[in-house]
């Protein structure tokens, strides 16, 4: 685990940071020419360890061919977020991460920690999906492919509204004083589980039982431990800090395209893999592929999966991660 730090760090909601944290990791060798880079953002809730399994030898992104670096997205617990920075608040302070922070810090890290200008792939689920179109449009010139894995440019009102009621089951808990949190959000954390669970796997996924595959006894056993613990991993404040990025996902809200979407959509040049899931409830696969239908040089292939959002991320799911690794080798060979 690496940590770059960049002095006074101007965010796009106004705020500067003395001392700006990137944690990231690294996996292969940087080749001479600097041709084989692979970013890898985090997603949401994720650190490096969380995500880093598919980086093996021959895995969806594989090391012994490729330079793979995971960058950990601000707010997320490793990069400079409100548990590790007394300057980083919450929005109802004024303060907030977008993704063009996220990026443009990762762009500074790559330049003058490895002299790489140019990518051969940025590959993203979910939160890494919007920061990979990000870095397609605000760097159209440098990154030749993007793989946008269950993930749009911009966040949809319908996602809003999930996300909302995610931040709502927080700051409803008793312990949330308006700002921050006088204790452990009890309640807080097993409504935001529950309403997790809810949306990111499918109606199929549940009336088929699929977890109990994974040595769960009961539903209720999987919401506690399979959704309910992992988030109790997390700093509540981190976990609203990546809810209002996510919540200003707009590859668009930029000085160079100014809210043009279009524009911005249009001005990727990367050869791009939009790959939502059939059944993601949030990502839809009608949102995905009215954003294809903008990007000059895309190709839309969805995940036939019941997994729903997860089928991104298909760390327990063999079909679907030999699908990814199949579409994205094909996307590395041209």
């Amino acid at each position: 685990m690496n940590v770059f730090t960049i002095e006074n760090f101007q965010l796009q909601c106004g705020a500067t940071l003395p001392q700006a944290q990137l944690v990231y990791q690294t996996h292969g060798e940087l080749n001479g020419d600097r041709s084989n880079v692979i970013l890898y953002p985090t997603s949401y809730g994720a650190q490096h360890p969380d995500i880093e399994w598919l980086v093996r030898p021959e895995g969806i992104l594989d090391p012994t061919k490729w330079f793979v670096i995971i960058i950990n997205m601000f707010g997320n617990g490793l990069s400079s977020s409100p548990s590790n920075c007394a300057e980083c608040g919450l929005a109802e302070q004024g303060f907030w991460f977008t993704h063009l922070d996220n990026v443009t810090a990762q762009e500074q890290l790559l330049r003058e920690v490895f002299g790489i200008k140019r990518l051969a792939l940025v590959y993203g689920w979910s939160m890494g999906a919007q920061q990979a179109y990000h870095w397609g449009a605000l760097y159209s010139d440098r990154v030749e492919r993007i793989a946008a894995i269950c993930g749009t440019a911009k966040t949809t009102e319908h996602n809003r509204i999930f996300l909302e009621s995610l931040r709502y089951s927080l700051t409803s808990d008793p312990n949330w004083n308006g700002t921050s949190f006088d204790g452990i959000p009890d309640r807080g954390f097993r409504t935001f589980a529950r309403i997790y669970a809810s949306w990111a796997a499918s109606q199929a996924f549940y009336r088929e039982g699929l977890y109990y595959q994974f040595g769960y006894e009961s539903l209720e056993d999987y919401l506690l431990r399979g959704w309910e613990a992992g988030y109790r991993k997390r700093d509540p404040r981190n976990l609203m800090a990546m809810l209002d990025t996510w919540l200003r996902c707009d590859v668009s809200d930029n000085p160079i395209y100014q809210k043009d979407y279009e524009l911005a959509m249009r001005s990727i040049q990367a050869k791009t893999l939009v790959m939502p899931s059939t059944t993601d409830l949030y990502f839809t696969p009608e949102d995905c592929d009215r954003e294809a239908t903008l990007i000059p040089n895309s190709s839309y292939l969805p995940i036939p999966s019941i997994w729903g959002h997860r089928a991104g991320n298909p760390y327990q799911n063999p079909e679907d991660e030999q699908f990814i690794r199949q579409a994205v080798w094909e996307l590395l060979s041209g």
